[in-house]
């Protein structure tokens, strides 16, 4: 995470995008985007992590979500992305039809070597940048935004036929991640 970006209302609820450095698409198979599925759900029963909204793109993803529990909203963040680096990073190198492997893992080595927080491999960026959804205009506009990104990439042509989205959710059915807590928006 950048220094420069702050979490500053430990208990406030947050818009944070994070992506894979160099803007690697690693998220098109569907091994890497269940690894972070599964932390997301980590988060929720065992951090506190309350998840409003949510998307996996390709190469980034999007969050907002807030601390319900004792750790602040950056110790969340951290622990995901620490542990997701990490188990994605070991799923590439373990995964016997993954073409691109040399590739990705070379660009984590040499992403790395330019960061002075990472040892071997860097995954994600190091630019959260979160942005406090402190009213229901603010939280209306992060929500939509999260859920017409891949529309607005091509992807689908409705955000709710997006499988890795919360968009389902807010459409009144059972997406991926359970207990996504809706919140009541216009627009």
């Amino acid at each position: 995470m950048s220094r420069n970006y702050k979490f500053h209302n430990p208990e406030g609820a947050y818009f944070v995008s994070f992506a894979v450095v160099d803007w690697l698409d690693v998220f098109t198979r569907t091994e890497y985007k269940d690894i972070l599925l599964d932390s997301l759900e980590f988060c929720q029963k065992n951090k506190g992590m309350e998840i409003y909204a949510w998307c996996i793109m390709t190469n980034h993803v999007h969050l907002a979500f807030k601390s319900i529990g004792e750790e602040k909203p950056e110790q969340i963040l951290g622990d995901f992305k620490r542990f997701t680096s990490n188990a994605i990073v070991k799923a590439i190198k373990e995964n016997p039809k993954e073409s691109r492997r040399e590739q990705l893992l070379e660009a984590f080595e040499k992403a790395a070597e330019k960061s002075s927080n990472v040892n071997k491999m860097q995954f994600w960026r190091h630019d959260n940048r979160p942005i406090e959804i402190w009213s229901n205009k603010v939280i209306a506009q992060k929500i939509k935004y999260i859920h017409t990104n891949p529309v607005e990439a091509g992807l689908v042509f409705r955000p709710e036929d997006y499988r890795y989205s919360s968009a389902i959710d807010y459409a009144g059915e059972e997406g991926l991640l359970p207990d996504v807590v809706v919140v009541g928006i216009d627009g």
